[in-house]
């Protein structure tokens, strides 16, 4: 015997388990086109509506622009590269660099085609340019439209709501420049407005252009909130700023005129202390000059007073001596002064040392002092430059604040010594002067003034000449400077950032089929009817007989009525395997039930027992639901006279039964609904009435009341050969189906069949056919086979087609769900 391979099947359970979710959910895939529509459609109309937004970056480089003395000074500084980071986003990001960079733009004005659809920025592509006196009251704000008469002339007018502009209502402009037509070049100016207009583009004579004035304070708050400063890569010091904006080369001029002042700042920084020592050397020149004029003539004029034309040598080399002692004692002084200066600064306790000037430019050759000084000036500059974004609280402006102190603390000891060296110094010339003045007095009165006369003049030249030297230098030093930072790359283009249209495409299809899928699954778990054969085989217990199909005729007489449709053969079927369970009885008595009313058991009884009778079977089908009577309607029948009243003992039996229309058709009307109608199906009246009915009938069906409602049908289950318990797709309730399946499992009723009754779709969806679970045949509607094979007239099928072909939207929605 072959062995059998289980995993085989388990696979092939798997592979249907998996057609039967996807052919359950495919079937509804118009709702997925038609959502997929929707949403591809509206985010079609979204982005056709909305400004696009644009991010714009640039990069700058920031270097190390710390010394050798702050890093011995500020041990903290030791093992880092010096770069304080976080001070220079701070300052890109501030208000004041926002303002010197708005000063090399034109951001002032804004300019925006007329559309209809959404504003569209020009800004370097508009044909006029605005200059606003911002010195003067100005409307701002507030669109005007000016549209282009010729090439002199414009016209100012209020701008009307566009097709989208769903916010008519706006501020109040200035009225009184409106509606008049004005020159170009000439000045528009009113008591709230200041401007001048000029065109720049001849050519677009007839445009209509839409302007807006923007106050510049309002304009760096919003760009210097704009701007998004970070960090390259965690090991660098490049920082990459960002904006969005709507207008890419917009944003581009702004992100390279803020990097571009950022050098500036830094570079003028560096300049200041080279400006403050020309300054200082220029104010000590004029007084020099001056001073040295008056004793150049005050020495012309002792000459020729005295006719002094020589000297002797003696008295030259004597001249020369204390001229040299009278230079070194000035620059001692020159010194003094300088150092007392610094002295005072450091007793004030100052914390701007940015007029400090150094000792390299008055000729202080201390490399000590010079150091600490440059030092104390460059924590000063950074100190005014972070106070410019943050408060003096601030942790980083602290910390400057503690390296100052030492570095305060270390230049105060520095210059006290070299005040007390150079006071030392300056007394030990002194004492030499006085010496050579002694021999000067032993020359002649003459000579001796001239001498002072004229060493008072080359003194003065000496130090005129030394300070030219030092002025070159400086000067020579603020051209030679550079910044310490520098532009890596230059902003250039954009990158769309807003609307993202490959994802909101992307999103919109996924969102277009995931909520009616979504929907539909919520359905199905919310939903706790039997859906199709799979669903019943999982709560239903009892074998299956038969699948009726759903009828669409006007009739409930459909086997008679119509016997070449679909549904009468399902009912034909239905009729084989009744005969072939119960072959070996004469007369069949079938019972028909369900689980609450509208299952369509009545429906059912109706149609079986017309098959039968058209099998040439003598039948009779008798309305047993005693409580809502429905067969004899279908007869077109009185209800007065019935089962009822024969159970009661008013009538006999042969008084009941009535024959139908149909040859071998006959039925029973329930008759008058009575008070107790479940005491009288259990009288022996109804076992008489059974035996009556075998005698004359070969099929006896009875239309009994739901067994979930009532409590006589079960013991009527137990008088029939065979009971067909009706479930109806989308109606019957899997709840609904407990009692009857623990009737059977306790085998308290016997002879149990289910019929699936009222299907539309039954399973997997094959060009027409319907498979249920467990591949039972079932004809579908829209089969064309089955409409030439059971010969449904031409015209019908016809009028159907054209019924189809009109649009009903109620119809296709319960058509595309599968509803009734």
């Amino acid at each position: 015997m072959e062995k059998l391979d289980l995993s085989q099947l388990d696979n092939e359970e798997k592979a249907l388990e998996i057609r039967y979710v996807v052919a359950k959910y495919i079937r509804y895939w118009p709702w997925y086109v038609l959502f997929i529509f929707i949403f591809v459609f509206a985010t079609y109309t979204f982005h056709r509506y909305t400004v696009d937004e644009f991010e714009v970056a640039g990069s700058l480089v920031i270097k190390n622009s710390s010394t050798p003395e702050s890093r011995i000074l500020d041990r903290s500084n030791i093992f880092n590269n010096g770069i304080n980071l976080e001070n220079d986003i701070l300052r890109l990001r501030s208000k004041n660099l926002a303002r010197e960079a708005l000063k090399k733009l034109h951001f002032d004005v804004e300019y925006f085609a007329k559309t209809n659809i959404k504003d569209i920025e020009l800004y370097d592509r508009s044909p006029i340019r605005i200059e606003v006196d911002w010195s003067h009251l100005q409307v701002t704000e507030i669109p005007v439209e000016l549209e282009i008469l010729s090439e002199t002339n414009f016209r100012l007018a209020p701008v009307q709501g566009g097709l989208m502009d769903f916010n008519s209502v706006q501020a109040a402009g200035d009225e009184s420049i409106l509606n008049k037509t004005y020159s170009f070049g000439q000045s528009v100016e009113t008591a709230r407005s200041k401007f001048t207009v000029f065109l720049t583009n001849p050519g677009r004579v007839g445009d209509v252009v839409i302007f807006r004035l923007v106050n510049p304070t309002v304009l760096e708050d919003r760009l210097a909130g704009s701007v998004q400063v970070v960090l390259a890569n965690d090991y660098s010091s490049v920082l990459r700023i960002s904006t969005t904006t709507k207008v890419p080369e917009k944003g581009r001029d702004y992100i390279n005129a803020l990097m571009q002042s950022y050098i500036d700042y830094d570079l003028n920084e560096k300049n200041k202390i080279q400006e403050n020592s020309i300054a200082f050397i220029e104010e000590q020149l004029g007084f020099l000059e001056d001073s040295m004029k008056s004793k150049q003539r005050e020495l012309l004029s002792f000459k020729v007073d005295n006719k002094l034309l020589d000297v002797s040598a003696e008295f030259s080399n004597i001249l020369a001596k204390m001229n040299s002692l009278d230079e070194r004692n000035a620059e001692l002084e020159y010194q003094l002064k300088y150092f007392e200066e610094i002295k005072d600064y450091m007793v004030r306790k100052s914390k701007d040392f940015s007029d400090v000037i150094a000792p390299s430019v008055i000729g202080v050759p201390d490399p000590l002092l010079n150091g600490l000084i440059q030092n104390l000036v460059t924590l000063s500059q950074d100190r005014r430059k972070l106070l410019a974004t943050v408060n003096e609280n601030h942790p980083e402006v602290i910390k400057i604040d503690v390296q100052m102190e030492k570095v305060q603390d270390a230049l105060f000891e520095n210059v006290v010594n070299l005040i007390e060296n150079t006071k030392k110094q300056k007394d030990g010339i002194q004492r030499e002067i006085k010496s050579y003045d002694s021999e000067f007095s032993r020359l002649p009165e003459s000579e001796s003034r001239y001498s002072d006369i004229f060493r008072e003049f080359q003194l003065r030249e000496n130090i005129f000449t030394y300070l030219l030297e030092k002025r070159v230098e400086a000067g020579i030093a603020r051209a030679a400077n550079v910044s310490d930072n520098a532009i890596l790359d230059l902003a250039k283009r954009g990158t769309l950032v807003f609307p993202k249209k490959t994802q909101n495409y992307g999103l919109a299809i996924a969102l277009g089929f995931l909520l009616p899928f979504g929907f539909i699954v919520l359905k199905d778990i919310f939903d706790d009817t039997i859906k199709d054969q799979r669903d019943l085989k999982k709560h239903f217990m009892i074998p299956q007989l038969g699948v009726i199909g759903y009828s669409t005729k006007d009739t409930n007489m459909v086997v008679l009525e119509h016997p070449k449709t679909a549904v009468a053969e399902s009912f034909r079927s239905l009729r084989s395997a009744i005969t072939y369970l119960a072959s070996g009885k004469n007369t069949k008595k079938i019972l028909v039930t369900s689980s609450v009313s509208g299952e369509g058991k009545t429906f059912t009884s109706l149609n079986l027992a017309s098959a039968m009778a058209l099998g040439s079977k003598r039948t009779v089908v008798v309305g047993a639901d005693l409580r809502r009577p429905k067969l004899a309607t279908y007869f077109n029948h009185s209800d007065k006279v019935g089962l009822s009243t024969y159970l009661i003992g008013k009538v006999s039996a042969e008084e009941i039964i009535k024959p139908s229309q149909h040859e071998n058709l006959f039925f029973v009307p329930s008759g008058v609904i009575p008070p107790n109608p479940a005491e009288l199906l259990q009288t022996p009246r109804l076992l008489e009435f059974l035996k009556y009915l075998e005698e004359r009938f070969d099929i006896i069906v009875f239309d009994t009341p739901p067994m979930g409602l009532v409590s006589e049908t079960i013991d009527l289950m137990r008088l029939f050969d065979i009971n067909l318990y009706v479930v109806r797709q989308n109606y019957t309730v899997k709840d609904h189906l407990v009692m009857i399946n623990d009737l059977f499992n306790n085998k308290q009723v016997k002879s149990v069949y289910g019929v699936f009754n009222g299907i539309i779709n039954s399973g997997y969806h094959y060009e027409g056919y319907n498979y249920g679970y467990g591949n039972t045949y079932l004809y579908s509607q829209n089969n064309k086979y089955m409409y030439n094979y059971y010969g449904e007239d031409l015209e019908t099928k016809k009028k159907k087609i054209k019924k189809s072909e009109k649009f009903d939207p109620v119809k296709l929605i319960k058509k595309a769900f599968r509803l009734k």
